[in-house]
Formats: structure tokens, C-alpha cells, sequence
């Protein structure tokens, strides 16, 4: 297989579900300004969206959308664990990965832009915390998003958490989660998605 990405994008979390789940896989960078891969592909005609992950697969298929690719990977490699295979478990795993991906990661975009102002920011911000006060209470009540088990959500979850530093959203407010990233932070697959990424 093979992971198109972007050094701390949301491919991110692509990646390190691979790794958690030992899998077979090739990383190809992606320009996502140019859309052009580190070997000279027009990325458009892998995935016509032009963002990332998109992962092929041994046989040709691409997957694209990030909480797709990873519940695929999770069905691929059942004994890593990364979702419960049945029972209502399954589904509050895959509601978390909708939740990550339309609440947060989505909500939080526009915050990446340099023209965004201030006045543009606040509302943003509120909806946010809203929606990490959500985490927060269910973290205190369990080590990971689905009580005890770590799941490809935890994975999102880190990632997307990860942007806001630099987004200048202290996480102190929430200290379940900080306490979360502290732990997630500590797994091998991270610590190697990371500094494959160039950020260790």
C-alpha cells in the first residue's frame, strides 16, 4: 500500500494508524500547493479532490477521506485492535471518527488562514470549546475516547489536538485531554510517524 501525505496534516493520523496496525506501506510526499507528488505525479489524477490522504491499495484502488482510510485499516489488521469489530462499541468508534472529522477538524480550518481576523476567530473558538468540553468529560471517565481500548478516534484525535498550539489554543482549560496527548504521545507508531514526518 501506499500513503499519500502531508507532514502534519490530517494524513497524520493515517499514518500513524498504519504503523499502529503493522502494515505494509510506502509514504509519498504531496506538494498541496503544486498538487504534486514527491515523485512527479499530478496528485489530481490519484485523488481529483487534491487534499489528503488518499491510500492506495496492493491493488490499485485509492481510498481517500481520513476516517474512511482508517477504519479500513482497522478492518484490515483486526488483531491491532483499533476498532471493535461488532456490538455498539463498533459504532461509538466510528461516531467519534465523524464527530473528530465535522466538529473539529473541519470547524477548526479556517483558523489556519493568515487573513483570518480576530472578529472572524471568536466564534470559531466558542464552537470549539464547546465541542472539546465534549472530549474532556468523556475522557474523564476513561483513558481513551472508548474507555480503556485505544482506537484509530484516539489517533484523529491527537492530531487534530495538535494543531492547536499553533492555532494559539491553550489546551489547559481541558487537563483529561492534555493528559491524553501526554499518553497517546508516548506510543511507538507515534513517536515513529513523527519523526518520519520530520518533526522529532
Amino acid at each position: 500500500m501506499k500513503l499519500y501525505y502531508a507532514p502534519g496534516a490530517c494524513s497524520q493520523a493515517s499514518h500513524i494508524a498504519l504503523r499502529e496496525a503493522g502494515l505494509d506501506f510506502q509514504l509519498e510526499r504531496v506538494d498541496l500547493r503544486k498538487k504534486v507528488t514527491a515523485s512527479g505525479e499530478d496528485y489530481r489524477q490519484i485523488n481529483p479532490q487534491g487534499y489528503v490522504p488518499a491510500l492506495q491499495l496492493d491493488n490499485g484502488d485509492v481510498l481517500t477521506e481520513g476516517p474512511a482510510i482508517m477504519q479500513f485499516i482497522a478492518d484490515h489488521a483486526p488483531a491491532a485492535g483499533l476498532l471493535p469489530t461488532e456490538g455498539i462499541a463498533r459504532y461509538r468508534g466510528i461516531g467519534w471518527l465523524n464527530f473528530i472529522a465535522t466538529e473539529l477538524h473541519k470547524t477548526c480550518s479556517p483558523l489556519f488562514s493568515p487573513a483570518i481576523t480576530e472578529e472572524q476567530r471568536k466564534p470559531i473558538i466558542e464552537r470549539l470549546s464547546a465541542r472539546l468540553d465534549t472530549v474532556e468529560h468523556t475522557l474523564s471517565t476513561g483513558r481513551y475516547l472508548l474507555g480503556t481500548e485505544f482506537s484509530v478516534a484516539d489517533i484523529y484525535l491527537f492530531v487534530v489536538t495538535g494543531w492547536f498550539g499553533h492555532m494559539n489554543i491553550p489546551l489547559k482549560k481541558w487537563p483529561h485531554l492534555e493528559r491524553f496527548r501526554e499518553v497517546v504521545a508516548t506510543r511507538p507508531a507515534v513517536h515513529a510517524a513523527l519523526e518520519a514526518e520530520g518533526f522529532l
